[in-house]
């Protein structure tokens, strides 16, 4: 079995990459994926860049080209659910675009085609990702957190919500949990990639699940959190619960 492990960002994924044996890159459509093997596993890793129009392109490149058989999502997020904190872990349980509006024609946040809004994750796959991380949370993860400064972290599981904007204003959250809730989904976190892979594979029938490192609340500090948290938290934590989670299955 094929898994794929995908990120936004270099710095999300370079420490596992470090890791692969075997390891033999290709470069297509602008991306480049490294296959090799970690843990008796057969992986390949790819960086879609943000946004998700770019997550999706990669996403069905690992399918189609590269076989891909699962995907897990590995990279940072914006807290928005209360209680979820600065070097939080989210394992997301189901994903939702937040700039999706075909309305009058089709409720808001609703897929046109889809006839829903949410995505569900895979149950079994983000379970096995939930333990990966509670794992990690459990070792080292609070000596990282506590270089910056931070509480021990903790784990949380629930919806993620996905667009293409940075949210970095205390204003922007307010008008995005409102308008989320009003509709009764309460998201835990915003970023610019998941929904569209979890869109994707729902499309091909393949097991998604996605954990996401909490680099901000997604309100005005955000743009002064996000380069040094990356370095110094969230590709450590990258590293231990990918290769957690492989060694465990």
């Amino acid at each position: 079995m094929i898994l794929a492990i995908l990120s936004a960002l270099p710095e999300e994924q370079a420490g596992i990459a470090a890791l692969l044996s075997d390891a033999s890159a290709t470069d297509y459509a602008g991306r480049r994926y490294t296959c090799g093997q970690l843990h008796g596993h057969a992986v390949v890793l790819a960086l879609s860049g943000i946004g998700k129009v770019a997550a999706a392109s990669t996403a069905a490149t690992l399918i189609e080209r590269f076989g891909a058989q699962a995907i897990v999502f590995t990279g940072v997020a914006g807290g928005l659910g209360d209680g979820v904190q600065v070097g939080d872990v989210v394992v997301a349980s189901s994903y939702a675009q937040h700039d999706m509006d075909a309305s009058p024609i089709f409720p808001r946040y609703e897929v046109p085609g889809y006839g829903r809004a949410r995505f569900d994750c895979d149950a079994a796959l983000s379970a096995q990702l939930a333990v990966a991380v509670q794992q990690c949370l459990a070792s080292d993860a609070a000596a990282w957190t506590a270089e910056l400064g931070l509480p021990a972290p903790r784990m949380h599981q629930g919806l993620v919500v996905s667009g293409d904007r940075f949210v970095s204003s205390a204003a922007e959250v307010q008008a995005l949990r409102s308008g989320l809730q009003a509709v009764g989904m309460d998201a835990l976190a915003v970023e610019m990639e998941g929904a569209a892979v979890a869109q994707v594979c729902a499309d091909h029938g393949l097991p998604f699940a996605a954990m996401r490192s909490i680099s901000d609340r997604a309100d005005d500090s955000a743009h002064l959190d996000f380069p040094v948290f990356v370095q110094t938290v969230a590709s450590r934590y990258a590293v231990a619960i990918v290769q957690q989670w492989l060694a465990a299955r």
